[in-house]
């Protein structure tokens, strides 16, 4: 099967923003002008093309990316819509791992709000050039001039206007073309065309303004450009728009276009500048990875003659076709039945089939190139992050990171056919969410599920009763506490067996000293004159590790320690890696109780916007939950509280600030660090597990 469109023409993107910004409904429009729809479906009856599990449909809010393949003007367009809250983001960080460009949508009445700060700074992580579309100007409250201007305070972007609204709010009647400067009129019936007019007089200086701040910010780009525009020279079409894209995918400058997706207004235009602005596979980089054998740095481009090289990056459970590896292929050329190499797990695989998705449906194609996004099945040991290539050119690419869960519950299943399948529920479901981990917990007898937030467990649960048939009864949601350490201690630890044969023997000398918040585990090797040989090294490392991860003082795992192994002993014939891993845990967990250990909890970046008659009593009802109150910003008759809370004093929020507010305000927060817990509140949580 050939190629649907050279690679030069192949955008593969990311719609992302805050929830409830607009990102699906855009979807749909964009599927439905580029073709691949012939009738809008609607997030708030349930019908959206994107939103397709049945939990989705019911919310009004997208739970899993998804992604499908749209044509326009001659470009191949690959798409992926993912979730906007919080609880959700592993979603958008998997996605932008392996996109090329990003559409970021705003909503013209509240702004830059959390989570788009959020996902404006998975993008910068990851260098993924990106333009902005600030959505609902049809909203009362509509403000595309003050959205900008947080985008550029907020986000430390450097916007550049190239649309300009015509009209607000029930007013809204199209937009101003600043590079062409022309006018859009739009009209209520969808499959009508914009009608191009002349830019209305109330609009010329500010057109004039804008134009001339467009053309200075290209300018400032490119030496070229520059010496024009100093010597006052009027840059031409070509010189804006080949200078925009140049700058835009250099990630020097972020485009900002206007609309109202709901009304069907402006979404044309916005397709036209995904093809003119956000790059190709040919306009980045080669991708980089490392020899698995050598670590030396090898780089793929996006060509179809070179070896295979793809990243899987999300795994779904199809009830029809089983796994579903979802992969970015980079490099070469894959076609049903080729054996690949996992570099990531050292394993061989086979691709049963090749499909190209269309949120939940799938098409099947016979083979995928360079720059495509499709889903693999037949793989039976490829997980989230997983690189694939050619048996005979191994590469390891970046894998992805995520967080950690923050939240847990106990579940258990109510029957004992319930009890059966849970276990292989939760390892799937695990298997499509880094960020969800099960485990049995041997004191308790309990089977804990961690995640996200209060949402995210809350909908995997409900996907064990729906989807996998699985009936359970789950607790009271427990927050994920961690231990630290504030002082640094040598510790020795000996572990020597004998029973008559073959003994074991281990011994190793250790220094554990505290790291910063959110540095994580430090091992180092300090060991001179061979009395740890070099063989034992990693075994001390997973013993020491180990310790941490099985909780230190208060039961909870211990977070932020670097650990030095700086001296041991061994026996030449009794020594060996069992031995050593036992030592070093001993060693830590003896040494533990001296380095002073301190209780910490998460802490989440809480934004709260209320009416203003109710801020006295919001403000006092958050002091009241150990909040830290970072600032609160006006916008019109709304307040919005900025603070700091720990997670442990949220649960049950949205209950409260309904009942304060008579439902008029709202909250959206994200995982911020955490922090210690006072002495007072250490002491309860202490006295809470012991009673349980």
């Amino acid at each position: 099967m050939p190629r649907a469109a050279p690679l030069e023409r192949v955008r593969n993107i990311g719609i992302i923003a805050h929830i409830d910004a607009g990102k699906t409904t855009v979807t749909e429009r964009v599927l439905y002008y580029t073709g691949r729809i012939h009738k809008i479906g609607e997030v708030h009856d349930g019908s959206a093309t994107m939103d397709y599990m049945d939990q989705e449909q019911e919310r009004g809010i997208t739970i899993t990316a998804a992604a499908t393949t749209a044509e326009w003007k001659e470009h191949v367009i690959n798409i992926i819509d993912t979730p906007g809250h919080v609880d959700f983001t592993v979603e958008v960080e998997r996605s932008l791992r392996v996109l090329d460009g990003g559409v970021v949508v705003f909503d013209a009445v509240a702004g830059v709000e959390p989570q788009s700060e959020t996902v404006w700074r998975q993008a910068d992580k990851y260098g993924v050039p990106r333009i902005c579309f600030v959505n609902k100007m049809d909203r009362v409250g509509a403000n595309f001039y003050r959205t900008v201007q947080m985008i550029l305070d907020r986000l430390n972007a450097t916007p550049v206007v190239i649309q300009l609204p015509w009209g607000a709010e029930d007013k809204f009647e199209g937009i101003i073309d600043v590079i062409e400067e022309r006018s859009w009129r739009y009209f209520s019936d969808k499959d009508q065309p914009p009608k191009e007019e002349a830019v209305p007089d109330e609009y010329a200086s500010d057109l004039k303004a804008y134009r001339e701040t467009m053309c200075e910010r290209i300018a400032e780009t490119d030496d070229t450009l520059m010496g024009k525009f100093i010597a006052e020279e009027p840059l031409t079409k070509e010189e804006i728009y080949s200078g925009l894209r140049k700058a835009t995918i250099a990630g020097k400058l972020v485009p900002v276009l206007c609309g109202a997706a709901l009304r069907n207004r402006g979404v044309q235009h916005l397709l036209d500048a995904v093809v003119a602005y956000l790059p190709s596979p040919m306009d980045i980089p080669p991708v980089t990875g490392l020899d698995p054998k050598t670590g030396e740095e090898l780089k793929r481009k996006p060509d179809d003659d070179e070896p295979f090289s793809g990243l899987a990056f999300k795994i779904v459970s199809d009830p029809f076709v089983g796994r579903l590896a979802y992969t970015r292929v980079y490099s070469g050329t894959l076609r049903n039945g080729d054996a690949l190499l996992n570099t990531t797990k050292d394993g061989r695989e086979r691709v049963g089939r090749l499909y190209r998705m269309h949120a939940a449906k799938r098409e099947e194609v016979s083979e995928a190139y360079a720059g495509d996004i499709v889903a693999l099945v037949g793989l039976k040991d490829t997980f989230t992050g997983n690189t694939l290539c050619a048996a005979n050119a191994p590469i390891i690419l970046e894998s992805i990171d995520f967080p950690e869960p923050v939240i847990s519950i106990a579940i258990e299943p109510k029957t004992k056919a319930d009890h059966d399948k849970l276990g292989d529920s939760l390892q799937k479901l695990s298997e499509e969410d880094p960020t969800f981990r099960a485990h049995y917990d041997e004191e308790t007898g309990q089977t804990i599920i961690e995640g996200m937030g209060e949402l995210h467990l809350e909908v995997l649960t409900e996907r064990l009763v729906r989807e996998f048939k699985v009936e359970a009864r789950v607790g009271r949601p427990q927050v994920a506490y961690r231990e630290a350490i504030t002082a640094s201690t040598k510790v020795e630890g000996r572990y020597v067996r004998q029973t008559g044969g073959k003994g074991q023997f281990g011994h190793v000398w250790l220094q554990i000293e505290p790291l910063e918040r959110g540095q994580g585990f430090v091992f180092e090797n300090k060991v001179v004159g061979g009395t740890v040989p070099r063989e034992f090294v990693a075994p001390t490392e997973r013993g020491a590790r180990g310790a941490l991860e099985g909780g230190g003082v208060r039961g909870y795992p211990v977070v932020d320690v670097k650990v030095t192994l700086f001296d041991g002993s061994f026996h030449p014939v009794d020594s060996s890696e069992m031995a050593f891993t036992f030592a070093a845990s001993m060693a830590v967990k003896d040494g533990l109780p001296r380095c002073k250990p301190v209780l910490l909890e998460p802490v989440m970046k809480m934004d709260v916007t209320t009416p203003e008659d109710f801020l006295g009593d919001v403000l006092g009802n958050l002091n009241s939950k150990r909040a830290q109150i970072q600032g609160v910003d006006a916008n019109g008759s709304l307040q919005t509280i900025h603070c700091y809370i720990p997670l442990a004093e949220t649960f049950g929020y949205t209950t409260d600030l309904r009942s304060l507010t008579q439902g008029r305000a709202s909250s959206s927060m994200e995982f911020y660090r955490y922090e210690e817990v006072p002495n007072a509140i250490a002491d309860k949580v202490e006295k809470k597990e012991r009673s349980r």
